[in-house]
């Protein structure tokens, strides 16, 4: 048996295999909807820090007040 014989066969195997690698990607599914409870987990992790959000004005006017007040008396 000659090489070339199974040489070519061989190149022409990794020829289209090489080939098939190299096709067109497939375009991804369409998008699927948000799964509820990972709506409900987002929502519990954002609701305290809203709220604190919402407290830091009132700490922060504390806080200001406490250094007048300090101030006012000399310190």
């Amino acid at each position: 048996m000659k090489p070339s014989l199974v040489v070519v066969p061989l190149i022409c195997a990794a020829l289209a295999v090489a080939l098939a690698a190299c096709s067109k990607p497939q375009p991804p599914e369409k998008e699927r909807p948000v799964d509820p409870q990972a709506t409900q987990m987002r929502d519990a992790i954002h609701k305290p820090i809203e709220q604190a959000k919402g407290v830091e004005g009132s700490v922060d006017q504390g806080a200001q007040n406490t250094r007048d007040a300090v101030e006012a008396q000399g310190g």
